[in-house]
């Protein structure tokens, strides 16, 4: 079911060629990098530096749990060493 207003309709995605919820279907992106496009892409049409920031804010996040995906990895990895 598609919502009752086309986000086209609200005016600040008219000059783009696809949605960026269209985007990030077609190319399987997760919520915080769906999010980064869709600021990315309005930010001059809607909230002009306050989307900036929101897309930082998400790329900030990115960064933060990638940080942490290494780090538990690192020490996955150590534990198992010392384990053998």
């Amino acid at each position: 079911m598609k919502p009752s207003i086309n986000a086209h309709q609200a005016g600040h995605y008219q000059s783009l060629k696809i949605e960026p919820v269209e985007y990030a279907e077609v190319n399987n992106l997760g919520i915080h990098e769906f999010s980064i496009v869709k600021y990315v892409s309005r930010w001059k049409q809607k909230n002009g530096i306050d989307d900036l920031r929101k897309a930082k804010w998400y790329i900030d996040r990115m960064i933060e749990l990638e940080e942490r995906r290494i780090v538990r990895n690192f020490v996955k990895e150590e534990e198992d060493t010392h384990d053998r």
